[in-house]
């Protein structure tokens, strides 16, 4: 695993999948990039269009702040619409993903898991793994679901595929930077006991930590593996 792309609907996904792993990752050497795919902003009620421009300018910052927090390389938000990527035409979100896979060359790649609740992750997870075809020649050898916080478990196991994570990264050291990204994002982060409260977080890196004998974990199903 020498360099990763971690692949988001929305600015504050990558934080709350993978903020741990990216911030270890990082941490030890390894290159690591963030490609967001939606805008995160459009779709509240309050979003003011008189102040599109400048909201938006914010909020992508704030990607940036997070990204520089965990260590990561590089991020790019997309654009795409908050929360209409369903009415956008598949190939144009699976080529936009396909285009930072051929610029970055990866050889990992976390994504959104196909399970959740937000529609945006579903179609994320479906273009990640269209870009990611295992073709001859391509440079990406293994691919994550990750869970998010308020989307994964929201669906309560009603939508296929549930979430079965196989594999677990050790994030005890990185734990408080996670959190730490997390509350850079003003507007995403909840008191508890919402899910994305900074108690709730810990509490669930600590539970998948407890699943498998260390202190604090996330937890990744494995799409794709080749050795």
């Amino acid at each position: 695993m020498r360099k990763i792309l971690v692949i988001a609907a929305h600015p504050d996904d990558e934080v709350l999948g993978c903020g741990g792993t990216m911030a270890r990752l990082a941490a030890e050497g390894r290159e690591v990039h963030i490609a967001i795919l939606a805008n995160g902003l459009t779709s509240r009620p309050d979003f003011d269009s008189a102040l599109a421009v400048e909201s938006l300018k914010l909020h992508h910052e704030r990607a940036e702040r997070a990204s520089k927090l965990l260590g990561a390389a590089s991020v790019h938000v997309m654009g795409f619409p908050d929360q209409k990527m369903d009415f956008l035409p598949q190939l144009d979100i699976t080529q936009a993903i396909e285009r930072e896979i051929e610029r970055l060359q990866p050889d990992t790649v976390f994504t959104q898991h196909g399970g959740d609740l937000n529609m945006d992750h579903v179609i994320t997870y479906r273009a990640t793994l269209t870009a990611t075809r295992p073709v001859s020649g391509r440079s990406v050898r293994r691919v994550y679901a990750y869970e998010v916080a308020s989307s994964t478990e929201w669906a309560f196991q009603r939508f296929a595929p549930v979430f079965r994570p196989s594999v677990f990264f050790d994030i005890a050291e990185t734990l408080e930077r996670k959190i730490a990204a997390m509350q850079v994002y003003e507007s995403e982060t909840r008191a508890f006991p919402h899910p994305r409260s900074p108690e709730a977080l810990r509490s669930i890196a600590l539970r998948w930590g407890s699943v498998v004998g260390v202190h604090a974990a996330e937890a990744f199903e494995l799409v794709r593996e080749i050795q």
